[in-house]
């Protein structure tokens, strides 16, 4: 009646140690660390970069206590924050000879301690959110002023091509204040244009005026267009600061809108406030001129290179090494790209980034590639205000569609690279920085002291209430607990979720929801031996009449706590996740784990005469 197959106790014991190896990196702790990242698309963190680190710690004499080249980046640690800092200081002069134009990001972060061997199976502690890790906090204004205006400017720019294939003559188009002016000679032709910008640009407000030979019609954004505007600026800038944070390594940032037009930031591990503002700031775009081949000759090369390049040139290297000269008008930019994914190139089947244009972007495209077969045309990336020449191809014939392709030159990875940067984008509308506030890992450290702390106690408290009211069973019900904990903790890391103060607040609720189980089965069990069923048959009733019960109240507040998921943010958030994970983990350990242990206990014993389940009034 009480006895379990042999595979259910495998699994138990499995899904323990499972649990237990995932959560031991977590007792751990973290060690101060430097994080080295490349600053440049065109750059990769690789063996020579790991190379040059290493013999400059040893010139400085220092020696770490690990280094790990993990994707895009190296992190090197160190037993102390003084070792970490003369750390940081040898490595930038080492891989950044040129302070005012760095090759990569040197920043101080932390790593786990736990061992190569638990890091080879993936085994990783939990993320720590920045009130328990410390790092850096920022709230950012984002200017919806300039983005209003950027929408005009990109208006101005549809309105001159739009008037330009209808062969509607006008006398200039302008953007005054917050409106957009297109003049004209005579009243004909304004009303032809008249027609023509009120299907073309539907988010305009038109209205004529003027007299005379200076008539005007002016463009004011309607005030749903002002406000998709702005809603559209806010969410391109997170995105923004999304990929670039994620690309460079930070550990779960936390970037999310509060209010109508700010971001907070938050940074966990990073204690360097300036290298933080560096990787805010940097983002890049794309930019499409033709090569100045006109000038292409030794004479005008070897000028340039001198810093003397010709009039309305700039000079540059190529990614093979080739010098070359673009003009400094940009045909094309990334404004115009909606997509950009890494490929390869079909006929050569090299490495290769495909972009994708908006309607607007391909019809310039297409324009420019008609206009130029035969001639180079030079895509830059342009990144905190320096461009680099990606590739200068040669057109060779028109190119249609909105499909551009980028190859030439690059590897896999640097193809990756590139058109996750280029998704990035640009922001939308400048940014800046009206608070910052750096959390001191002494601080985080208290915290957890004190939730843990915390924790431990209520377990304790409610470990010896259960052994002293349910004895044996109590037992039963405290080991149940214990796995529940140490799967909740296992579970957490696994998903390398974030943990926060809330978090914390949640594993303690979830450890008193789990012992209700566990109350309800002793209780039933020990109404079942009242009402005067054998022991055997009250263990078996017990288990089996109260599971319905735990069933309806845990997907109750599972209910609650996924609400809680989907509709809430921050804090609120990361209670939700611990609580539904909680709610799962406390289901298996209450019923499975603690009717292992009763079955192992009791169910071999043919002749049962009572259970230690702390009520003497029966036998």
């Amino acid at each position: 009646m009480n006895r379990y197959p042999a595979w259910v106790y495998v699994t138990v014991v499995v899904a323990l140690l499972v649990g237990a190896l995932y959560t031991l990196p977590n007792f751990f702790g973290e060690a101060p660390a430097v994080q080295v990242s490349p600053a440049r698309t065109t750059l990769k963190v690789d063996a020579a970069v790991l190379a040059r680190l290493e013999e400059a710690l040893k010139k400085a004499a220092i020696t770490p206590s690990g280094l790990l080249l993990e994707g895009t980046s190296i992190r090197a640690r160190f037993e102390d924050t003084d070792t970490q800092l003369k750390a940081k200081d040898a490595i930038s002069q080492a891989l950044n000879p040129d302070a005012q134009d760095p090759s990569f990001t040197v920043a101080l972060n932390l790593v786990s301690r736990s061992p190569a061997w638990l890091h080879s199976m993936h085994a990783l502690p939990m993320y720590l959110g920045l009130d328990l890790r410390g790092g850096v906090h920022f709230l950012l204004q984002v200017d919806m002023k300039a983005a209003l205006t950027k929408r005009l400017d990109s208006l101005a720019g549809d309105a001159r091509t739009q008037l330009r294939d209808k062969s509607v003559r006008h006398s200039g188009i302008s953007r005054e204040a917050s409106t957009l002016v297109v003049r004209f000679r005579d009243a004909d032709t304004r009303d032809k244009a008249r027609k023509i910008l009120e299907e073309s640009a539907p988010d305009l407000t038109l209205t004529d005026s003027g007299s005379g030979e200076d008539l005007r019609i002016a463009g004011a954004l309607k005030p749903e267009a002002q406000k998709r505007t702005q809603d559209f600026a806010i969410k391109q800038n997170i995105q923004t600061l999304h990929n670039r944070i994620n690309e460079l390594g930070v550990a779960e940032p936390v970037i999310q809108q509060q209010g109508a037009d700010r971001v907070v930031v938050q940074l966990p591990g990073v204690q360097d406030t300036a290298k933080a503002k560096e990787i805010l700031g940097r983002t890049a775009t794309l930019e499409v001129r033709m090569v100045d081949e006109e000038n292409m000759n030794a004479g005008a090369l070897a000028l340039a290179r001198q810093g003397q390049p010709p009039l309305g040139s700039e000079f540059y290297i190529e990614r093979g090494g080739q010098p070359v000269l673009v003009k400094k008008t940009v045909v094309l930019t990334g404004d115009r790209l909606t997509d950009a994914q890494p490929g390869f190139d079909n006929q050569t089947q090299e490495p290769a980034v495909h972009l994708t244009l908006d309607a607007t972007g391909a019809r310039i495209f297409k324009e420019l590639t008609r206009e130029n077969v035969g001639k180079r045309m030079a895509i830059l990336l342009i990144e905190k205000g320096k461009g680099e020449v990606i590739t200068a191809p040669v057109i060779r014939s028109e190119i249609g569609g909105g499909r551009v392709q980028i190859s030439g030159r690059m590897s896999s990875q640097e193809a990756n690279d590139t058109a996750l940067l280029l998704r990035a984008g640009s922001l939308a509308a400048p940014m800046e920085i009206i608070e910052e506030r750096t959390v001191g890992p002494s601080l985080g450290a208290e915290n957890i002291r004190k939730g843990f702390q915390s924790t431990i106690g209520g377990f304790l408290a409610i470990a010896v209430f259960m052994m002293l009211y349910y004895v044996m069973f109590g037992v039963f019900s405290v080991v149940a607990l214990s796995a529940n904990l140490l799967m909740l903790i296992a579970l957490l890391s696994m998903l390398q979720a974030t943990l926060t103060l809330p978090g914390i607040a949640a594993i303690a609720l979830t450890l008193g929801m789990a012992i209700d189980a566990n109350v309800l089965i002793n209780e039933r069990i020990r109404e079942e031996l009242r009402a005067g069923a054998t022991p055997q048959a009250a263990i078996h009733a017990g288990y089996e009449r109260a599971f319905g019960t735990i069933i309806d109240s845990n997907i109750t507040s599972l209910i609650a706590g996924l609400a809680l998921l989907i509709f809430g943010s921050g804090p609120v958030r990361g209670f939700a996740v611990v609580h539904c994970l909680g709610i799962l983990t406390s289901i298996f350990s209450s019923v499975v784990v603690s009717r292992c242990l009763a079955n192992l206990v009791y169910g071999s014993r043919k002749k049962l005469a009572r259970v230690a389940i702390g009520d003497t009034s029966w036998k």
